[in-house]
């Protein structure tokens, strides 16, 4: 068997354990998806009428939800960190490498478990955000497969960042911690008001962030606004973080003795 079979056989059975622990324990995966749900229902139902400006509640419900999908992205890869975190400290991962398996399948195993959940996370808050009034009539068959594709890239680029991030904490706690910034730069991103509605000294930060040029970006592919330069950098955006989040985390992974 060559080295690609058994690194692709070994990573399906990674990807597998992870499902399974992900069926077993679905605490955490419940948790984290209930903060979009929650504030997609807080903002629509309490803040919609004050926050749409008298545009209507549907159309900051069509504003809110592309934002709330890249928020739930965020939210589901601490759950990587935390996963990632656990088993570096509780003696898996050195019981893998006592064992004749590939040395990536392991990460693979999670990054791959992590973006399915991440897209699965999605379509659920999605269909919640479609069950109390969001319409996307506008997009093409073209612009649906483009906002899945960032979607899916978004997802795989956190996800690799999450990794880095459950690699270097010293217990699940502090994983959990660490990957915080995740959940946090969204709610200083676009995704609940527009960045010229905020004051002047914050609107660079909220601008020259991961999260606005995505946000822009799948709000024009679902709702037909101007996209402008902001498809770029998201793209620019999602393949930094990811080869970033790949090196830290295979580098960390390699070094480190447990």
């Amino acid at each position: 068997m060559s080295s690609l079979s058994l690194a692709v056989r070994d990573s399906s059975t990674m990807l597998r354990r992870n499902l399974l622990h992900a069926r077993r324990y679905p605490s955490m995966t419940l948790n984290l998806l209930l903060t979009p749900v929650m504030l997609l229902l807080l903002f629509v139902y309490v803040f919609g009428d004050a926050m749409s400006e008298g545009a209507g509640r549907d159309a900051y419900l069509a504003y809110l939800v592309p934002g709330i999908l890249l928020m739930t992205i965020g939210s589901t890869t601490i759950g990587t960190a935390v996963s990632v975190s656990t088993d570096m400290n509780e003696g898996i991962i050195a019981r893998f490498r006592t064992m004749a398996i590939h040395r990536g399948s392991v990460l693979v195993g999670h990054v791959v478990g992590s973006v399915l959940q991440c897209l699965a996370s999605v379509v659920l808050v999605g269909a919640v955000g479609v069950a109390i009034g969001f319409r996307s009539t506008d997009a093409t068959v073209l612009e649906w497969l483009a906002a899945f594709g960032l979607l899916t890239g978004f997802a795989l680029a956190l996800t690799w960042i999450a990794v880095g991030m459950g690699l270097v904490s010293p217990n699940a706690e502090a994983a959990s911690n660490n990957a915080m910034p995740l959940i946090f730069l969204p709610l200083i991103s676009s995704a609940f008001v527009p960045v010229d509605g905020m004051p002047g000294w914050f609107q660079p930060i909220a601008e020259y962030q991961p999260f606005t040029p995505a946000i822009e970006t799948l709000r024009g592919l679902l709702l037909g606004t101007e996209i402008g330069h902001n498809g770029w950098l998201a793209l620019a955006w999602c393949v930094g973080l990811a080869v970033l989040g790949y090196a830290w985390a295979a580098a960390k992974f390699d070094s480190d003795p447990k």
